[in-house]
């Protein structure tokens, strides 16, 4: 099933969120993109009644195995397509702000391509990621 964008810049945030603090909360996004507290409050309903998002009676946000799923690919494709950017003489801020449009648009053959081609590892192998 294909998301929005949109719905994938959540899960991602998330994602990113939760590895550098304990509970992520809606605040915390609403932080980390920048958006309202309205914006946010919408998407994590839509992101719970779609079963991308479990939220707890202290507001605590976790991905479900489903939208861990999503979030890690969007990541994957995210760190590796701004450091490819990069390697490639792109300014860091760029190639971030044009891995974030990229990397919902590439079709999964397509970004397998371009990893072979020009990487093949693991993102988390690569020396930017670590």
């Amino acid at each position: 099933m294909r998301i929005q964008e949109s719905a994938e810049d959540y899960l991602e945030s998330i994602l990113m969120l939760s590895q550098s603090r304990e509970h992520v909360r809606s605040i915390d996004i609403v932080r980390k993109m920048e958006l309202s507290k309205p914006s946010v409050s919408v998407a994590m309903k839509k992101l719970r009644e779609n079963g991308y998002i479990n939220m707890d009676s202290e507001g605590y946000i976790t991905l479900t195995d489903e939208g861990l799923t999503i979030a890690e690919k969007i990541y994957e494709r995210h760190e590796f397509i701004s450091h490819w950017l990069e390697d490639l003489g792109v300014h860091k801020d760029v190639a971030m702000a044009d891995a974030c449009r990229i990397e919902h648009v590439l079709s999964d053959e397509t970004f397998s391509a371009i990893k072979r081609k020009y990487g093949g590892k693991n993102c988390k192998d690569c020396e930017g990621c670590q």
